[in-house]
């Protein structure tokens, strides 16, 4: 059987072996610490990923490269993760086949729902009502109030959840909200939507959760220039983000910190300070070189949150520079083929979902690697599919099924004469 499966060409037969011989690679390093359960565990996931890109191309007839190539970033953050932290590592596996089964319901879920443009005030008043319980209920850790404590060891991150609301919402007001408006002779109907995400971004300054603000801004702001028809609209949102940037500069120490860190992290007080993590990730990729240390050789450890913030420094330290290029190679084709799905998708609301989707793979990655490489301010924001942390990875799982469903033909959702175009 190996043998037939070994001699097709088909890519999730080439991410097969890939992962097999990754496993065996981290378990020849980790070999004192290996027990019959991580194995099955392992084996598990390597099983779980094929089948479910085996039965993803039978019950979908949509775009079935793009869990392939999610498959393949979740393959290098869970060997890197288990690298860093077995304990981590055996959690972020159990995070990762929740996530395939969310992934799957989220698909069937959305693929049988309708009339899911016409949801705008459950789109808001669901994303008002997280706000509202991350900021009673979540206590300050690192300088802001995102996580919730469900149990001892268990958050959530609820804001991570609400990208996805925000994501629907975008799209059910330009489909359908904002011709309702207009009918009944309301004015200046594009700023009712602007008004309710800097509200959102108001409550993500109470949080400090600056990094969420920036995604829930880039996402709103390229789907506005695409279908807002009130141009100046456009140049008020541009006005509003620059006094919010520069307002979250002065008004928070941690990003004027972050900022100063960005410009100069070199001064002796800072590389053994404040700046540390950036000067270790880069000290990291440069020592990984072209081809890496190798998986077990480097030194990932000594950059602090190298499993989650920093994840693409501690790959690039083992697996090299190149790795580091074939991951953004990953995204840049993810984005792609969202894209190309957005293109061809006939329904204007489901083309919206998915151009959203893009945005916001688009902007989580550029801002994490940009960061990390020093090519912008570190924002604290997670890779998606590699960081290690449950809520990112269901959330990102969550807009993958979503894009699923955009991939497909949808005329079955729609009688004749409905225009949603």
């Amino acid at each position: 059987m190996l043998d037939k499966i070994f001699k097709q060409r088909k890519p999730r037969n080439l991410l097969l072996i890939f992962e097999i011989l990754s496993i065996l690679l981290l378990f020849t390093f980790n070999n004192n610490n290996i027990d019959r359960y991580i194995v099955i565990l392992f084996l598990g996931l390597i099983l779980i990923v094929y089948i479910s890109n085996l039965v993803l191309g039978k019950v979908s007839s949509g775009d079935n490269y793009i869990f392939l190539i999610v498959s393949m970033l979740l393959s290098l953050g869970i060997i890197t993760i288990y690298r860093l932290s077995p304990k981590l590592g055996l959690r972020q596996l159990i995070w990762v086949l929740a996530g395939i089964l969310v992934f799957y319901l989220t698909y069937f879920i959305i693929r049988a729902m309708r009339r899911l443009e016409y949801m705008t005030g459950l789109y808001l008043g669901l994303s008002i009502l997280f706000f509202l319980l991350t900021i009673i209920l979540a206590p300050s850790k690192y300088g802001a109030k995102n996580w919730i404590e469900i149990s001892e060891g268990i958050t959530i991150q609820l804001s991570e959840f609400t990208k996805i609301l925000v994501i629907f919402l975008i799209a059910s007001f330009y489909t359908t909200f904002q011709t309702r408006l207009k009918k009944l002779n309301y004015k200046y109907t594009s700023y009712y939507l602007m008004g309710v995400i800097y509200i959102f971004v108001g409550f993500l300054f109470i949080q400090r959760d600056l990094g969420t603000a920036a995604i829930f801004i880039a996402i709103y702001t390229l789907i506005q220039y695409i279908y807002d028809e009130d141009r100046m609209s456009i140049l008020v949102n541009v006005g509003l983000m620059v006094i919010g940037s520069v307002a979250g500069y002065f008004l928070f120490s941690h990003v004027r910190n972050r900022v100063d860190i960005w410009l100069n992290p070199w001064s002796a007080d800072k590389v053994v300070n404040s700046a540390r993590q950036i000067v270790q990730s880069l000290f990291g990729i440069g020592e990984g070189g072209f081809i890496g240390q190798g998986i077990g050789l480097g030194y990932p450890k000594q950059i602090a949150f190298a499993y989650s913030d920093v994840i693409f420094s501690a790959i690039c330290e083992e697996m090299g520079v190149l790795t580091g290029i074939g991951i953004i190679m990953l995204y840049m084709l993810l984005v792609y083929r969202a894209i190309k799905i957005a293109l061809n998708q006939e329904y204007l609301f489901y083309r919206i979902l998915a151009l959203s989707v893009a945005i916001l793979f688009t902007v989580q990655a550029f801002l994490n690697i940009g960061g990390v490489i020093k090519l912008i301010p570190m924002t604290g924001l997670t890779l998606p599919f590699i960081s290690y942390g449950g809520s990112s990875l269901i959330s990102s799982f969550v807009a993958l099924g979503i894009l699923q469903v955009t991939s497909e033909d949808l005329s079955y959702k729609y009688e004749k004469g409905v225009d949603n175009e």
